[in-house]
């Protein structure tokens, strides 16, 4: 029959089409800023390291006319629950020190040289860390250097940082 067509059911499914999800996926993360792309990736909690650490990576901005991403990661306590022997299950904590953080960097001066973002993340570190590196194209993350037991013990966030990132790590004493 020339010319004829037939009409598709209206409960036939269409196929698939994972090209079309992935790009939806993409499209629907959220881009960075572009003053950012390619800026310099700091972890900071407030510390005497971080405090270091956020003042070379003010420089190295500056000097690289990048813009700054601020990191504070916040707690996340391990939970082990014991019965089964199942793994760690991780638990958020309210952390409102990253809105004390967020204060304290808006009002210091000596940001008023570059521009910057503060990002709040949950999780390890280290991880976190190099993932707002991937997502900015970061050209480096800066952190301080671990110091005390606990660094020994479970190895420095510098250390484990630079043996995983996939860009430059400068670590500051």
């Amino acid at each position: 029959m020339a010319g004829h067509e037939f009409p598709e059911p209206a409960d036939r499914k269409q196929v698939a089409d994972h090209m079309s999800d992935l790009r939806a996926a993409e499209e629907s993360r959220h881009s960075c800023d572009p003053a950012f792309r390619h800026g310099v990736v700091v972890g900071f909690d407030g510390s005497t390291s971080s405090e270091r650490a956020l003042a070379y990576a003010i420089g190295m901005a500056r000097r690289s006319g990048s813009g700054l991403i601020i990191v504070h990661v916040a707690n996340r306590l391990p939970t082990t629950v014991w019965a089964g022997c199942e793994p760690p299950v991780f638990v958020d904590v309210p952390d409102h020190r990253t809105e004390v953080l967020g204060l304290e960097l808006a009002c210091a001066d000596y940001l008023s040289e570059v521009p910057w973002i503060l990002v709040e993340r949950g999780g390890d570190i280290c991880h976190e860390l190099e993932e707002v590196g991937r997502e900015y194209s970061a050209d480096a993350i800066v952190v301080g250097s671990t110091h005390g037991i606990v660094g020994r013990i479970f190895g420095s966030v510098a250390g484990r940082l630079a043996r995983r990132a996939q860009r430059p790590v400068v670590v500051i004493p």
